[in-house]
């Protein structure tokens, strides 16, 4: 079988694939680890429940938007292209709707941090799967306080965070800023201090355990009387019963190749990494000014987020990461550094915020991708109910939320 894509969601499920006794052949233009695999904020978010889409967005989005400095960002010149898809994306701002999506995605990123472990227990790789506490930095109290309906959200989930204030904020993480003087701090979390390096071994194990995997661009998938029998790349074809399409944003491009049209846009999330810093914070972090995570990494402290809804195909924009440089130096006004990296990558994004995961029909084509911000987060557990679907282990949770027929595929 084939799997397209060699993100964190493409090799994780080669990998269960193969602990199944299946033959896999992993295909992707790049070489794995590269796209959103390799820019994350390496956080296993499974916190990260509430979705962009929440009542407070039609309060939040037009000050973020006229705030040069803001989390929220515009390709304007790729909006006229997004009215459809933004019209079905902001359908999904209600109460209930809200808490339907959070309760879906905490089925599948709620137990994230063993999901990775089992990934790699009994490999060479555990040591990639990092235990830590992660910290909500808040400006004071009060505005973690107008944050109360995300906690809420999360809390009726089991994620209660322990309260940080005043001079304790700077005794439990000293490179913060004396002005800020509150921290939100969740328990039982992990990171990842590489995610393209861990991606990148994962599929080096998956390699050493007989997989193959093939550097070629997908050009088409074939079909004899509605089964997937080939895909067509630009080295030639590869036979195959079962195919997974993985390949993040991009996989939009390949079912629309295939006659299918999928809801889905880019977020896209910008990073810098501040190499040789002179400080770093103890655990990992999300700013809740500027809306973006930090987390100490082997090349450095990368601060990785906001969110710029445009085009895949559209270049870089410079707005976002000064944004992020912005709020990175009134937040740690003493760190110094010898340089610094920039990144842009594309976080695949449905319309209802939650992936699309699951067989198209009974055409031997499965669907992996659109994991929003929780992609490093969930890619083994999607990794894992991939591998059960296609050999017919019923997975232990109901995954029809995430099936492509909730699109008429």
């Amino acid at each position: 079988m084939i799997i397209i894509g060699a993100g964190i969601c493409g090799i994780s499920s080669a990998i269960w694939l193969q602990r199944a006794g299946r033959e896999v052949i992993v295909i992707d233009k790049t070489a794995p680890g590269m796209g959103a695999s390799f820019g994350n904020s390496g956080l296993i978010a499974q916190w990260a429940i509430a979705p962009v889409t929440s009542p407070e967005l039609w309060r939040d989005a037009p000050r973020y938007l006229a705030d040069r400095y803001g989390p929220l960002f515009l390709k304007w010149a790729d909006v006229p292209g997004m009215l459809p898809w933004l019209a079905r994306f902001l359908s999904n701002t209600s109460d209930a709707k809200t808490r339907r999506i959070v309760g879906h995605l905490h089925g599948l990123a709620g137990d994230a941090v063993e999901q990775h472990k089992s990934l790699v227990r009994g490999t060479t790789l555990e040591h990639w799967v990092n235990d830590s506490k992660v910290n909500y930095v808040y400006p004071n109290e009060a505005a973690f306080k107008k944050d109360a309906y995300t906690w809420g959200l999360k809390q009726a989930h089991g994620i209660s965070p322990d309260l940080i204030t005043g001079r304790d904020v700077h005794d439990e993480e000293p490179i913060l800023s004396r002005d800020i003087t509150c921290v939100a701090q969740i328990s039982g979390q992990g990171h990842i201090t590489d995610p393209g390096g861990y991606v990148t071994a994962l599929a080096a194990y998956f390699a050493s355990q007989g997989g193959k995997i093939v550097q070629a661009e997908v050009r088409d998938l074939h079909k004899t009387d509605g089964k997937v029998d080939q895909v067509l790349t630009d080295v030639g074809a590869f036979d195959c019963s079962e195919v997974v399409i993985s390949a993040g944003i991009w996989s939009k491009d390949l079912m629309k190749n295939i006659g299918l049209s999928i809801p889905m846009q880019a977020e896209r999330g910008y990073h810098v990494v501040f190499e040789n810093p002179s400080q770093l914070p103890r655990n990992p972090m999300l700013m809740t000014e500027g809306k973006f995570g930090v987390n100490p990494m082997q090349m450095g402290l990368r601060c990785s987020g906001t969110v710029e809804l445009g085009s895949h195909h559209s270049a870089a924009s410079d707005a976002p990461l000064k944004a992020i440089y912005h709020h990175a130096k009134r937040a740690f006004p003493k760190l110094t550094y010898s340089g610094t990296t920039e990144w842009m990558g594309f976080r695949p994004s449905t319309c209802d915020s939650l992936p699309v995961i699951g067989q198209i029909g009974d055409s031997g084509i499965f669907t992996a991708f659109g994991h929003q911000h929780i992609g490093l987060t969930t890619g083994p557990k999607t990794g894992r109910i991939i591998s059960q679907l296609i050999t017919d282990t019923p997975p232990n949770a109901d995954i029809a939320v995430f099936a492509p027929a909730r699109f008429g595929l």
